[in-house]
């Protein structure tokens, strides 16, 4: 999401990089395919993501053969680990399909895989997820900067470190290092403005300014549509032969359905592979200045300017109150500045630039202002977040000293403005946690695309996993699941065309090459040299 001021566009629970986004790779042609080829994509930096260890800056650098060898470079003593590492990382990804197989396969196929245990023997996927992302760090190294360095990311899905799989970490850090960062030409806004017509061109309507207040569901408990809200005080009941929700596991079985409907869905009872994640406050900061008169780069920086042991940072921080959390210097701290990213920012707003500052929080920091209104939650509220966004920005100039004195603009958002604008109910910045025990093999069967429900569907983060990729699969099963076909093996059959398209044209490129090099051969064989070549040519 997005909003606009007069002299600035600044992202709320924007896009700040996505993985992956290259021809042939899988997330890249289903986009490509939503928006009919129309969303471009920039390449960051190589360095795409920067860690800030204490005062040390540490590169991620793209492609992985780069960021193995500097580690390797970085930390002579350390190659047992560092290559053990990615090694480990290799075998995660090998066995990712065991995730994916739970989500896809009938229901009734999936729990007796898991009831028999016949799924371990599949995969070896779930053995990874149970391997604790620190123990196992602390396993490969006892250099805490390193281990910082293989954890340093754990924001990207808001769980700290000492409460996620090894799994998770593992798949995220493939997901970048491969190909690096990307960032939407032209924001992130983009996305949805090229995927609008889409829809619409196969019949569908997008509604702004709608809230769905309520699913519908007839006397035998199937889903048959869902009630939007239209002006002040009055609905619309729309009727559909499927309802699908990608309002998130939380709202959509404690809020948008009657509870004795709910409590068929088997969510209402506590699960401890499912409940919200942690939330996040956000600072929003306009400068006067552009990318080159301020010296702002195309990456992202993780900050963790006070120690290596960046999961009991993260643990102690969030074990704060909200008052002693704004009287303390920020501990960790994700700092990107998208307007650097998108080339066209300039055209749109000259001579501006923005950032965006992220933390984690607690929800319970702001819970007594969750039913007050957007904009008048009093001084009070307005205190407290402002002297987070204080500690912020003091972050922010100990990298960037350049900046201060710039600021035009300056607000900071909570999790009770996450409720606001994107309609969570926990602040939660990525809706479920991604803790170990969500990737266990019970609470993956539960999170699939076909609920108990008949005729309601879920799609979204809690599918799969959080961010645009994950979102992107949960997309495919779920209309897998209602449409009652793989639209996978579609997929992979589209890709193999395109790839033996490429090829072809790869190959045609070749011939053409080769054909030109005959040709330059003949003359020369003829009794002219190289350097006669161009005499030819003018004299036919």
């Amino acid at each position: 999401m997005c909003f606009k001021l007069p002299n600035f566009v600044l992202n709320f629970l924007g896009i700040h990089y996505v993985g992956e986004m290259v021809e042939g790779n899988i997330n890249f042609e289903i986009i490509d395919q939503l928006t009919n080829g129309q969303l471009q994509w920039v390449k960051l930096d190589d360095d795409f993501d920067n860690v800030v260890l204490k005062k040390e800056r540490i590169p991620i650098y793209t492609p992985e053969a780069r960021w193995k060898k500097f580690l390797l470079e970085k930390f002579p003593s350390e190659s047992e680990g560092i290559n053990r590492f990615f090694l480990l990382k290799q075998k995660v990804l090998n066995h990712a399909y065991g995730f994916m197989l739970l989500k896809i396969l009938p229901r009734r196929l999936a729990n007796f895989l898991v009831s028999s245990g016949l799924i371990n023997w599949i995969t070896c996927f779930y053995r990874y997820n149970d391997m604790p992302l620190v123990e196992t760090v602390q396993q490969l190294t006892s250099n805490p900067k390193l281990q910082a360095v293989f954890m340093y990311s754990f924001g990207d899905y808001g769980t700290p470190p000492g409460q996620c799989g090894f799994a998770m970490q593992a798949m995220l850090m493939d997901h970048f290092v491969s190909h690096g960062g990307y960032y939407p030409r032209g924001g992130a806004s983009e996305i949805a403005f090229h995927m609008i017509p889409t829809i619409e061109a196969a019949g569908g309507r997008v509604l702004v300014r709608a809230p769905v207040s309520q699913i519908l569901v007839n006397d035998a408990g199937h889903a048959t549509g869902v009630r939007v809200k239209k002006g002040q005080d009055s609905f619309v009941d729309i009727f559909a032969a499927a309802v699908v929700s990608n309002a998130g596991v939380s709202v959509t079985f404690e809020r948008l359905l009657p509870k004795q409907i709910a409590e068929k869905s088997g969510f209402l009872t506590p699960h401890k592979g499912v409940h919200p994640g942690y939330s996040c406050i956000q600072a929003f900061v306009g400068f006067e200045g552009t990318k080159a008169e301020l010296g702002l780069p195309a990456h992202n920086i993780w900050y963790f300017p006070e120690s290596y042991d960046i999961d009991k940072v993260a643990h102690d921080y969030l074990s704060l109150s909200a008052a002693e959390a704004a009287e303390t210097t920020v501990p960790m701290m994700f700092l990107s500045f998208p307007s650097a990213k998108d080339p066209t920012y300039n055209e749109r707003h000259p001579g501006k630039s923005a950032a965006i500052l992220i933390t984690l929080c607690q929800y319970d920091w702001f819970v007594q202002w969750e039913e007050a209104r957007v904009k008048n939650r009093g001084e009070e509220y307005t205190a407290l977040k402002m002297a987070f966004g204080r500690q912020m920005l003091q972050r922010l100039y100990d990298l960037y000293p350049q900046l201060e004195g710039k600021i035009e603009y300056l607000d900071v958002g909570t999790s009770v403005s996450q409720n606001y604008y994107v309609g969570y109910s926990h602040g939660e910045i990525y809706m479920l946690d991604h803790h170990r025990e969500r990737f266990q093999p019970e609470a993956t069967v539960m999170l699939r695309s076909d609920t108990l429900i008949p005729g309601l569907y879920l799609t979204g983060q809690d599918v799969m996993t959080c961010g645009i990729s994950g979102v992107l699969l949960a997309g495919v099963i779920c209309a897998s699941a209602v449409l009652h076909r793989n639209f996978f093996f579609d997929l992979l059959c589209f890709l193999g065309k395109a790839a033996a398209k490429s090829f072809m044209g790869k190959k045609s490129d070749v011939e053409q090459q080769e054909k030109e090099k005959e040709n330059r051969e003949e003359v020369v064989g003829n009794g002219y040299s190289n350097g006669s070549v161009n005499e030819i040519s003018k004299t036919g």
